[in-house]
């Protein structure tokens, strides 16, 4: 019956858009050359079940071509003993990763000497930024936090939530399961989690921080696609955007978003308000 239970947690993975990956290691980084019109470095944080060099393949030299330093951030690979047995990147528990992209921030900071940097996420991976925004010191130290397709209240990932539910239902343990084949951050994730509750309590977001949030109305991972966007809160700004904003015939979907050319047109300007004034938005 386990046997049973991994392969169709195995097959949710694939069927939601991503697959497992080999091993590997945790984190990974890239740098640019920094230039005075970007002082910040950009730090990249990818989703689950993915790895940073892939998921960050198209931005990463744009951003490099616009004078940032580039860092890529791989997380979530090693779990507690009876975890994440398919070794997936982004399977670690949400609190965890977090503290891992804390050490990876610290790291850039020391190694560029910069005061603050600014974040990227994808999927999860602004999930994680979040919660090391709010839980480990992460307000201290980024300005602006830009994500694509984040969990932020959760996701019923398309049917997946439902099928769950009913497994449950009947005494399956699918959180269990889940937690065993890809870690525990896929459940973490749900529409109403424990640890959604916990990181969206008190507000969405952290004084000081500027906040883009991009969306796409193809999204069929984090769904509803709506559960991405953020509340402003005392002493932050919000930009909720839909990719197709402007420009209704877009078709990105959730995967889509790291290399559709408006959502990445969406992140430089999330980056760098400038951007739209010497760049036209693609459509």
């Amino acid at each position: 019956m386990r046997r049973a239970l991994l392969t169709a947690a195995t097959a949710l993975a694939v069927a939601v858009g991503t697959a497992p990956l080999g091993a590997g290691p945790a984190a990974a980084d890239t740098a640019g050359s920094c230039s005075p019109e970007h002082p910040r470095p950009v730090v990249l944080v990818h989703g689950t079940w993915v790895d940073g060099p892939d998921t960050w393949s198209t931005l990463t030299p744009q951003l490099e071509a616009e004078g940032y330093c580039v860092f890529t951030l791989e997380y979530g690979y090693r779990a507690e003993p009876g975890e994440n047995l398919l070794q997936t990147y982004g399977g670690d528990d949400i609190a965890t990763s977090a503290r891992e992209l804390r050490a990876f921030v610290d790291d850039v900071r020391s190694r560029t000497g910069a005061a603050d940097v600014d974040v990227v996420g994808h999927s999860q991976g602004g999930v994680v930024a979040r919660q090391y925004l709010k839980f480990e010191g992460g307000a201290d130290a980024v300005h602006t936090l830009v994500t694509l397709g984040a969990t932020n209240h959760g996701t019923t990932f398309s049917a997946g939530q439902l099928i769950g539910s009913l497994a449950q239902q009947f005494g399956l343990p699918v959180g269990e399961v889940a937690a065993a084949a890809v870690g525990p951050s896929f459940v973490q994730q749900m529409v109403g989690s424990s640890f959604l509750d916990v990181l969206n309590a008190g507000g969405d977001t952290v004084p000081g921080v500027d906040y883009t949030v991009i969306a796409t109305r193809a999204d069929t991972v984090t769904t509803p696609p709506e559960n991405t966007f953020l509340a402003a809160g005392p002493g932050a700004t919000v930009d909720n955007v839909w990719v197709q904003d402007g420009c209704p015939s877009n078709t990105a979907g959730h995967m889509e978003l790291t290399t559709d050319p408006r959502a990445l047109w969406m992140v430089q300007r999330g980056l760098d308000r400038s951007y739209a004034d010497r760049v036209p938005s693609p459509c």
